[in-house]
C-alpha cells in the first residue's frame, strides 16, 4: 500500500478509538508493589512480630480479651501500613507515567505533543534530533536521519534512515524502531506497532523507571534503623533474663520483653522517608516540577546558583514578529511581505519551533506569502549546524528555477552574504537598536542557485535581505521570583544564545545585574581556572553555545557552588548530567535532555523552579522535624518500660499500652510532619550543606535531650506517686495518660524549629489527632470497661490535670532552652543576609 506523505495524521477520535482497541504503547511494568507484596513486606515488620507475641504471651495467661485486643491493634496497623505504602505506590505510579518519553504526532492535521503511551498505530510521527521514538514507524519523509539503536542491537554506529519506496518491503533501514534514539536530522513516521507488538515490546525491554541505587537519606535511615533495632534487641533481652531471674514468671518477663522492644524500636523511620519523599515528589509535580530521581529532592534545598534559559523560562515563548529592517531603511513594526515570506521559506513546513510558528501566525490572511512553499516544492533543506548558525530551503521555482531562503544568526548571515565592513556597521547598528528594544533578531537572505547540488550553504552566493525581530515578554511574575531566590541567597544566572543587548534588556527587566555579563566569544578565551574566577561576578551569559553551558557548569562547582541548572536540547544533556540538579524542559525539551535531568520542568516556568526549591526546602526541614521527634519520643516510653525493673516498681507499660501509644506516634510521622507549613524563614536562609547528614549527632543529641528531660520528669512523677502511697492501677493510669500528653507536647514542640511556639495551627492531621486523643483521655477517665481493660482504675478529674501540667511543662521547658540557644547563636540565615554575602 502507497504511503501519503501529506497525511494529516489521525482524527482525535480515531485515536482514541484505536487506544482503546490496541491499548496502551506501553511495556508491562516492572518494579511495582501489587497489594500482595506489599501484605508481605508487612508481615516482616518488627512492631507487628512483637505485637504478635504478646497477643501469643496474654492467651498463654488467660487474658484472652487483651490478647484479642492486640491482635486488633496488630490487624489494624496491618491495614494502616498496608493503605500508606498503596498510597505511596500510587503516587510513583503517576509520577512514572509523568516521567514517560513524549511524542510528537500529528492530530486533526496539527502537531501536537501527547504522552508516549497515548500513540497508536495510524499516527503520524515527528521527531528530530534527541527525540526517543515513541513506536515502530515506517518513514514518510527523512532529512538526514541517523538513529542510535543500540538499546536493540548493541551496535554503538548510528543507523541512516531512508524513506520507503512505494512497492519495496520494509527495510530496518526505511523503519523507526520505538525505544531508539534520533541523534542526527528529522523524518516523519507512520506508526505501524505498538507496546509489545513493537520490536523493544517482543524482546521484553523495559521503560526504565525510578534509580534503583537508593538515595543517600534512604541508606543514612537504613543505617539508623539497624543500630537502634541492634540496641533495642539486646535491651529487651536483656530485660527478659533479669525479669526471668529475678521475679519468676517467664510469661511475664516475656511481656516486658516485648513492651520494652515496641517502645524502643524506632520503625516510623523508614515509613517516614518512604512517605515524605513519595508525597514530596507529587507535591513538587504539582507544583509543575516533575522528580525523575528521588535525590533531588533533597538536593534542592542546597541549590546555590540557578543557571536557567531565557526562552521559555524567563519569557512567556509566546513570539511574535515585532520589527523588520531592511539596509537602508528604518525599524519598522509594519508587516514587510518579502522579509516574512523569507523567514517562512527558510522555516520548516510543519512549523514547531515557536519563532516559525510566529512566522506562520504573522502570515495569517497573506495566503500569497506562502504560495509555492508546499511539500512538493521543496527540493533540499540545510539544517542548523555548530559551524554554521544558519538554516535554509531550496524551493523549486514554477518556472523550473530554484530559490533559496536562509535565516540565522545575524553574523552568520552577514558572513555568508560577503558583506563589507561598512555594510556590516549599517547591519551591526540596526541589530543594536533592535536588540535594545527586546526583539530577538534573525538575518535573512536569498539565492536563485544555477545547482542544486551544492553540498555546503557556505558556498552558495547570498544576497543580504534584512533583518526580522522577535518578541518574547518576560513572564509577570519573574521579577518577583528572582528577588525570592536573592533572599534565599541563591544566584540566578542567565543563560541565552541571544544577542548581548537582547540579553541585558530581559536582564533588567527581570532584576538581573545586566552590567555583570559574559559572552561566549569570551568564554572561549578563558582558561578553565580563569572561567571559574569571571563566574563569580556573572549574571548574564549572552550569546553562549549549548556546548559551553558544560564548562559554565563544571567551573561553578569547582567553586563549590551547588548548580541547578536548565537545558533543553540534545547537546544541553552533558550539562544537565553535570549539574548537581539537571532540569529538562518539559514542553521544548528533548528526550535526551530529560533523560540526562534529574527534574523536568513541565510548563517551563521559572517560578516553578524556584516554588519547587521552597519546597524541597520544607520537605527536608519536615523529614528532620519528623525524626527528630521519633528520637524524642521514644526515650520516655523506654525509661517508664525500663524503671520498674530498677526500682522494683510494678510494671507500669504493657505491650496494649504501647500498641495505643503507636496509634498517635505512626499517625504523627506519616500525616502530621508531612503536611506540616514550610518554617516562617525557608526563603530567608542560606542553602544547607548539601554534605551534611540529615541527622547529625548534635541533632540527636538535642532530640534526646527533650525526650530526657520528658522521661525525667515522668520518672519523677513516679516515684512521687509510689512514695505518696498511691495503689498500682491508678498510678498505672496516671503514668499512662501523663506520657500521651508527653507524646503530644513532643510533636507540638517539633513542629516548629523557628519563631515562637503558637498553638494555633490549620493542620488538620494535627487538629485531628489531638482532638482523638483528648477524647481517649476523657474515655479513660469515664468508661470502666476501657480502664480494665488498660489496668488502670480509681482516676480522678485531677489525674488528668496532673497529665496536661506535665505536658504543659514540656512545652515549656523545651521553648526556654530554645530561646535561650537563638540568642546565643542567631540562625545562619539571619547572619548571611545582614552580611549580604551574595549581593
Amino acid at each position: 500500500m502507497a504511503i501519503d506523505p501529506s497525511s494529516h495524521g489521525l482524527s482525535s477520535d480515531e485515536a482514541r478509538r484505536r487506544l482503546a482497541q490496541d491499548g496502551s504503547n506501553s511495556l508491562p511494568a516492572t518494579g511495582r508493589r501489587g497489594i500482595g507484596t506489599i501484605l508481605l513486606e508487612t508481615l516482616r515488620e518488627p512492631m507487628l512480630s512483637l505485637l504478635l507475641l504478646g497477643g501469643g504471651a496474654y492467651y498463654l495467661l488467660g487474658d484472652r480479651l487483651e490478647a484479642s485486643v492486640l491482635l486488633t491493634f496488630a490487624t489494624f496497623s496491618v491495614g494502616v501500613t498496608i493503605w500508606q505504602n498503596y498510597r505511596t505506590e500510587r503516587i510513583l505510579s503517576a509520577l512514572r507515567d509523568l516521567a514517560a518519553p513524549r511524542a510528537m504526532v500529528l492530530r486533526d492535521g496539527v502537531p501536537c505533543r501527547i504522552a508516549g503511551h497515548e500513540v497508536v498505530r495510524g499516527d503520524v510521527l515527528l521527531v528530530e534530533a534527541g527525540d526517543r521514538v515513541a513506536a515502530d514507524a515506517d518513514i514518510l519523509t527523512a532529512d538526514r536521519c541517523e538513529t542510535d539503536e543500540s538499546l536493540l542491537t548493541g551496535e554503538a554506529l548510528a543507523i541512516a534512515k531512508t524513506v520507503r519506496r512505494d512497492g519495496q518491503s520494509v527495510e530496518d533501514a526505511q523503519r523507526l524502531f520505538g525505544g531508539t534514539l534520533v541523534t542526527r536530522g528529522s523524518a516523519t513516521a507512520l506508526v505501524v506497532a505498538t507496546g509489545i507488538a513493537s520490536a523493544v515490546g517482543r524482546i521484553g525491554a523495559a521503560v526504565a523507571g525510578i534509580e534503583a541505587t537508593p538515595p543517600r537519606l534512604t541508606v543514612e535511615t537504613r543505617r539508623i534503623v539497624q543500630i537502634c533495632g541492634l540496641g533495642a534487641g539486646l535491651v529487651a533481652l536483656a530485660v527478659v533474663v533479669l525479669f526471668g531471674l529475678l521475679r519468676g514468671g517467664w510469661l511475664e518477663a516475656a511481656l516486658a520483653g516485648i513492651a520494652i522492644g515496641m517502645a524502643m524500636i524506632p520503625e516510623e523511620f523508614p515509613v517516614v522517608l518512604t512517605i515524605f519523599l513519595a508525597v514530596g515528589a507529587w507535591r513538587i509535580a504539582r507544583a509543575g516540577v516533575l522528580a525523575r530521581r528521588a535525590a533531588a529532592i533533597e538536593t534542592l534545598g542546597a541549590a546555590t546558583i540557578l543557571c536557567v534559559d531565557k526562552t521559555g523560562t524567563l519569557t512567556e515563548n509566546l513570539m511574535a514578529v515585532a520589527g523588520y529592517w531592511r539596509p537602508g531603511g528604518r525599524i519598522s513594526a509594519k508587516d514587510d511581505p518579502d522579509l516574512l515570506r523569507a523567514a517562512i521559506g527558510a522555516s520548516a513546513i510543519l512549523a514547531v519551533d515557536p519563532m516559525e510558528i510566529a512566522f506562520q501566525r504573522a502570515a495569517t490572511g497573506h495566503d500569497d506569502l506562502t504560495d509555492g512553499l508546499g511539500a512538493d516544492r521543496l527540493e533540499r533543506t540545510f539544517p542548523l549546524s555548530e559551524s554554521c548558525l544558519a538554516m535554509a530551503n531550496l524551493w523549486r521555482e514554477p518556472d523550473g528555477g530554484h530559490r533559496l531562503y536562509v535565516k540565522g544568526a545575524p553574523e552568520t548571515v552577514m558572513e555568508l552574504c560577503g558583506l563589507s565592513n561598512v555594510e556590516r556597521e549599517l547591519w551591526r547598528g540596526a541589530i543594536e537598536a533592535m536588540a535594545d528594544q527586546g526583539m530577538r533578531v534573525l538575518g535573512l537572505a536569498t539565492a536563485l542557485p544555477d545547482s542544486v547540488t551544492t553540498v555546503e550553504l557556505q558556498r552558495v552566493p547570498l544576497s543580504p535581505l534584512g533583518l526580522i525581530g522577535l518578541s518574547d515578554p518576560l513572564r509577570a511574575a519573574v521579577p518577583a521570583a528572582i528577588a525570592a531566590c536573592r533572599q534565599a541567597s541563591i544566584r540566578v544566572m542567565m543563560i541565552t544564545g541571544d544577542h548581548v543587548a537582547t540579553a541585558r534588556s530581559i536582564a533588567r527587566a527581570a532584576g538581573l545585574a545586566d552590567d555583570r555579563l559574559l559572552t561566549g566569544a569570551e568564554i572561549e578565551g578563558l582558561s578553565d581556572e580563569g572561567l571559574s574566577q569571571r563566574l563569580t561576578t556573572v549574571d548574564v551569559v549572552a550569546r553562549a553555545r549549548p556546548d559551553q553551558k558544560l564548562r559554565i557548569v563544571e567551573a561553578l562547582k569547582r567553586q563549590g557552588e551547588v548548580v541547578a541548572m536548565t537545558g533543553d536540547g540534545v547537546n544541553d544533556a552533558p550539562a544537565l548530567k553535570a549539574a548537581d540538579i539537571g532540569i529538562a524542559m518539559g514542553k521544548r525539551g528533548t528526550d535526551v535532555a530529560r533523560e540526562a535531568a534529574a527534574l523536568v520542568l513541565l510548563d517551563d516556568d521559572f517560578r516553578a523552579i524556584v516554588a519547587a526549591v521552597e519546597l524541597g526546602r520544607r520537605i527536608f526541614d519536615n523529614i528532620r522535624k519528623a525524626m527528630g521527634f521519633i528520637f524524642a519520643v521514644h526515650v520516655p516510653i523506654a525509661v517508664l518500660a525500663l524503671l520498674p525493673l530498677v526500682t522494683g516498681l510494678p510494671l507500669l507499660l504493657a505491650p496494649i499500652h504501647i500498641a495505643v501509644l503507636e496509634l498517635i506516634i505512626d499517625p504523627a510521622c506519616a500525616l502530621v510532619f508531612e503536611v506540616e507549613a514550610a518554617e516562617p524563614d525557608v526563603m530567608r536562609r542560606p542553602p544547607r550543606d548539601p554534605h551534611a547528614h540529615l541527622f547529625s549527632w548534635r541533632r540527636i543529641r538535642g532530640s534526646v535531650s527533650q525526650g530526657g528531660f520528658a522521661a525525667g520528669l515522668l520518672a519523677l512523677l513516679c516515684l512521687g506517686l509510689a512514695e505518696a502511697g498511691v495503689e498500682e492501677s491508678r498510678m498505672r493510669g496516671v503514668m499512662f495518660l501523663s506520657l500521651i500528653a508527653a507524646v503530644l507536647a513532643l510533636i507540638m514542640v517539633n513542629r516548629r524549629t523557628a519563631g515562637r511556639f503558637d498553638i494555633r495551627t490549620t493542620n488538620r492531621p494535627l487538629i485531628l489527632l489531638l482532638t482523638g486523643a483528648a477524647t481517649f483521655a476523657g474515655a479513660c477517665l469515664l468508661l470502666a470497661p476501657l480502664r480494665h481493660l488498660l489496668q488502670i482504675d480509681r482516676l480522678a478529674p485531677l489525674d488528668g490535670l496532673l497529665a496536661l501540667a506535665v505536658g504543659g511543662m514540656i512545652v515549656g521547658a523545651v521553648e526556654l532552652v530554645r530561646r535561650g540557644t537563638v540568642r546565643l547563636h542567631p540562625p545562619a540565615g539571619v547572619r548571611a543576609i545582614s552580611s549580604d554575602r551574595r549581593y
